[in-house]
């Protein structure tokens, strides 16, 4: 049986830097853009006449454009939490006992970087990572050669 991320297809190619960002069609193409074209009917029903049901009506709508945009950012806040576990656990196995101590050097964004580089080549890049303290996670993921998609993402 093929590994998920050999499965995995990502517009019509294996998952890599150019293709890896995910979409979620519920949330990105359907529940958000409901709940905000709600919300901004609400606002133009304020034109009518600003009283008590009209506003009710705009606080509620807002109240859910913010509730569904804070429930994505909390399933991002996990997902970087657990990325950031499992990509300390990973390190731990593959970086030799010199190099163990960047573990604790590396910030939540050079863990996602990180997180799609093979394990052959995790020391070189966390070395240089480390020695030229590069933050941006996409300039990290821009520097990995062997490519390990990530299908497990929210």
């Amino acid at each position: 049986a093929l590994p998920i991320s050999a499965m995995c297809i990502y517009y019509g190619a294996m998952q890599n830097y150019k293709n890896h960002a995910k979409f979620l069609p519920l949330f990105h193409f359907i529940a958000f853009p409901l709940v905000a074209a709600y919300w901004i009917y609400t606002a133009i029903q304020l034109k009518n006449g600003i009283d008590t049901p009209h506003v009710m009506a705009f606080i509620g709508a807002f109240g859910v454009v913010a509730s569904t945009f804070a429930a994505r950012v909390m399933a991002l806040t996990v997902q970087d939490r657990v990325i950031r576990l499992e990509m300390q656990l990973r390190l731990r196995e593959v970086l030799p006992a010199s190099q163990r101590g960047d573990i604790a050097k590396l910030s939540r964004k050079q863990f996602i970087g990180l997180r799609f580089a093979s394990d052959a080549e995790l020391p070189s890049l966390v070395a240089a990572v480390v020695k030229d303290n590069i933050q941006d996670a996409d300039a990290i993921k821009k520097m990995v050669k062997d490519w390990q998609a990530d299908d497990l993402r929210a």
